[in-house]
C-alpha cells in the first residue's frame, strides 16, 4: 500500500522573464514503512520534492496524496494543521533556536497541539530518550556537539509521532562518526518504530542505509 502517491507533478519557477522547470510530469510511490533515499546532482530538485511532500510548497501541476489526503487541494490553514500532525522534518543545519534548551526545541511542534503541559513533557522526554539525549534536555544548542544538535533535531521531528519523516541532507554538516550515529538512529526509527522515511542525500554511503534508492536525473526519478 503506497503511503505517498505523486502523480504527474511538475514544478517550475519564474525568475524575471525566464521560466525555470525543476521537473515535469513526475510520478513517485513510497510504501508505508519504507526508508527511501533520493539522490541526484545539486540543483536536480531533490529538496524541492521534499518541500512538496511536506506541503511547504505547491506543485505547478499534478497531485500529491499522503495517507489518502490530497495535500495539493488543501487550504494553507488546513495544510499547517495537517503538517503538524503528519510530517517530521530533519534539516541539514539543525534549525534549532539558540535561546531555547534542547527540551524546549523538541517541545516546539507540540505547542501547535491541544496537549496539556504534562502530556507535552512526557512526549518530549520520550523523544529525547529515543535519540539518547535524556541527560541533555537542559543544555542549549551551543553546549552540544553537531551530532547532538542533529539528534535534538530528530527528536523534534518525531515528538508528535508523525506519519512520515523527511530528512534533507541530515548528515551533510557532520563528521563521519556523527553521521554514522545519525544514520543508525534513522535506521532504528524505520525498523523498530516502523517510520516511513524519505531522505535526500548526495552521499552514497548514507544512501546504503535506505531500503530503496531513487535518482533524480534531469527531472525524472530512476530506481
Amino acid at each position: 500500500m503506497a503511503l505517498v502517491e505523486v502523480r504527474s507533478v511538475s514544478k517550475s519557477f519564474q525568475r524575471d522573464t525566464q521560466k525555470i522547470t525543476v521537473f515535469e510530469g513526475v510520478d513517485l510511490d513510497v510504501a508505508e514503512g519504507e526508508f527511501l533515499a533520493l539522490m541526484g546532482p545539486s540543483g536536480s530538485g531533490k529538496s524541492t520534492m521534499l518541500n512538496l511532500l511536506a506541503g511547504l510548497d505547491q506543485p505547478t501541476s499534478g497531485t500529491i496524496c499522503v495517507g489518502g489526503d490530497e495535500i495539493t487541494q488543501m487550504s494553507p490553514k488546513r495544510l499547517t494543521a495537517w503538517r503538524a500532525r503528519h510530517i517530521g522534518f530533519v534539516f541539514q543545519f539543525y534549525n534549532l533556536l539558540p535561546v531555547l534548551t534542547a527540551f524546549e526545541n523538541v517541545e516546539l511542534p507540540l505547542l501547535l497541539t491541544r496537549l496539556s503541559k504534562a502530556e507535552r513533557r512526557e512526549h518530549v522526554a520520550t523523544a529525547l530518550e529515543v535519540v539518547g539525549l535524556t541527560d541533555r534536555g537542559s543544555h542549549y544548542p551551543r553546549q552540544l556537539s553537531g551530532g547532538q544538535e542533529q539528534r535534538v533535531g530528530i527528536a523534534r521531528a518525531i515528538v508528535s509521532d508523525p506519519t512520515m519523516i523527511l530528512a534533507d541532507e541530515p548528515t551533510g554538516d557532520l563528521d563521519a562518526k556523527s553521521a554514522d550515529e545519525i544514520l543508525n538512529l534513522l535506521q532504528r526509527l524505520n525498523t523498530e518504530f516502523k517510520k516511513t522515511i524519505i531522505m535526500v542525500t548526495h552521499d552514497a554511503k548514507a544512501s546504503e542505509r535506505a531500503q530503496a534508492v531513487m535518482h533524480l536525473e534531469k527531472g525524472v526519478f530512476v530506481r
